[in-house]
């Protein structure tokens, strides 16, 4: 069975391009070019992954966003928020509202394409073993071990292991991390990933090093990136 993707965008160009691309990849795509009926498509079709431009005439992308997950037979739909608002603020009010995924303009169709495949396995992905070289999570049993010895972590670590390697070779800033693992509360500081991803990777003992640190520079604030791939800094 394809794959139904639909792709919300008011710029022909873009949509036509982003289109040509699934399609090319083996997805079944349909198109809007208005939020009010990129909404109104996904009600009646239900697609797996809703591919999501936030600048959006009338109905804005975030309000779109914001009904699928209120709505009860597009709750769980996967959703990439396409956008040239490239604000760490933006980021964090799409992920807040349930985003699975935020990729700027310019972009890489082919880029999108395979983050397209991401959610699409993610979301079909029974809760079973998820394996990294020598890591191991047990999603259903919510159990994570290190060459087949159990390693015992908090909730919090927890979730924070299990974020990074989802999302594994993509770079996850402190503020994406605070507002998928501590729901971006007032009272917790950026310093509290740094305390959490050291205490996580003295647990983890041989399989450590697939967190890698991003330093910040004049360009990002920096942040962790699960990289199966040795390396610790970049």
């Amino acid at each position: 069975m394809r794959h139904r993707i639909l792709v919300v965008d008011d710029e022909p160009d873009i949509t036509a391009l982003v289109a040509y691309h699934l399609l090319k990849a083996g997805y079944e795509v349909a198109t809007a070019n208005t939020g009010q009926e990129g909404l109104k498509k996904a009600l009646e079709e239900v697609p797996e992954v809703v591919v999501l431009d936030l600048m959006l005439p009338g109905v804005s992308g975030l309000e779109v966003l914001r009904e699928l997950r209120k709505r009860e037979a597009t709750r769980d739909v996967g959703v990439i928020l396409l956008t040239a608002r490239r604000e760490e603020a933006d980021r964090i009010k799409g992920f807040s509202l349930g985003a699975d995924d935020y990729l700027t303009k310019p972009f890489s169709p082919v880029e999108l394409a395979l983050r397209v495949g991401a959610v699409v396995r993610r979301l079909g992905a029974p809760a079973g073993i998820l394996s990294e070289g020598p890591l191991s999570i047990d999603r259903a049993a919510r159990r994570v071990s290190v060459e087949g010895k159990e390693v015992p972590l908090t909730a919090t670590e927890y979730k924070l292991l299990l974020t990074l390697v989802e999302r594994k070779g993509r770079l996850q800033t402190r503020a994406d991390l605070l507002q998928t693992v501590w729901d971006a509360q007032p009272d917790i500081q950026t310093r509290t990933v740094d305390m959490h991803v050291q205490r996580l990777r003295s647990k983890l003992g041989p399989a450590e090093k697939l967190i890698e640190t991003r330093r910040g520079s004049v360009h990002d604030s920096g942040g962790y990136r699960f990289n199966p791939g040795p390396g610790r800094t970049e």
